[in-house]
């Protein structure tokens, strides 16, 4: 797809979510241990555990599993409580194991924020339907397995959910079967809203909010930009989503 186009797609849906997943300010508990998601990138109950995951700052570790991918299914079969579907979520901070948005979106609040969902992310009739919108705008992207060499260590990709650069990655690394851990850096005051060059909707100096992931990610690239691979296989690390999408299909894609 024309790149123009596969952005204006993305955009799409993430407006068709009234951009859910894309501030990370809820003063989450921290995780311990790294959350452990079974996920499909164009699943309509994924994407609101994923747009959860954003707002309230966690990361997880992401095992693909697209229609029809096999990497995953026994791994997460035995993860799943009775064997269900994505999403399934696994917290080894806690042992629970949950299958389901509804579940896992209440869960995630309750634990980490000691507080009841947002309407906007519970699996009700209308947030189901405007999840399933999106992925159709998407098209076939991020729904089917694709052949692919499995890397000895997990990626690690900088994201957030509404991100309409990184959703394009992150359909990639779905259909590849490619574990990742998701690193989520969601917006977190003003200032980090619009292209991290320049930040035309609040230019001067850019300063994240200190202490913050998106302060350790600027401190160590000079800009907060998303989305952003790291392959520790390779000892590389790109920027841009063309660039990354390039990088994915010449190295892991058969």
């Amino acid at each position: 797809m024309n790149k123009n186009l596969d952005l204006l797609s993305s955009g799409l849906a993430s407006s068709l979510r009234l951009w859910r997943g894309t501030w990370g300010d809820r003063p989450a508990k921290a995780a311990q241990e790294l959350l452990i998601l079974y996920d499909r990138e164009d699943g309509a109950e994924c994407r609101l555990v994923r747009e959860a995951l954003t707002e309230l700052n966690l990361d997880a570790m992401v095992y693909p599993c697209p229609s029809g991918g096999k990497r995953f299914a026994a791994q997460r079969k035995k993860a799943a409580p009775d064997g269900s579907a994505v999403p399934v979520l696994v917290d080894p901070n806690s042992g629970q194991k949950l299958a389901g948005a509804d579940d896992i979106v209440s869960y995630l609040f309750e634990r980490y924020l000691d507080a009841a969902p947002p309407a906007g992310l519970k699996a009700s009739a209308f947030n189901l339907l405007a999840s399933r919108l999106a992925g159709i705008v998407r098209g076939p992207r991020g729904l089917s397995a694709r052949p692919s060499t499995r890397p000895k260590k997990a990626l690690v990709l900088y994201s957030f959910e509404s991100s309409p650069f990184s959703r394009p990655v992150r359909e990639r690394l779905c259909e590849l079967e490619l574990p990742y851990r998701l690193v989520n850096l969601g917006k977190l005051q003003w200032s980090d809203m619009g292209p991290s060059r320049p930040r035309v909707l609040a230019p001067g100096s850019y300063k994240p909010v200190a202490g913050s992931k998106r302060d350790v990610f600027f401190k160590e690239h000079g800009r907060v930009q998303v989305p952003y691979l790291v392959d520790p296989n390779r000892d590389v690390g790109m920027f841009e989503s063309r660039d990354i999408l390039e990088y994915l299909e010449r190295t892991y894609a058969k």
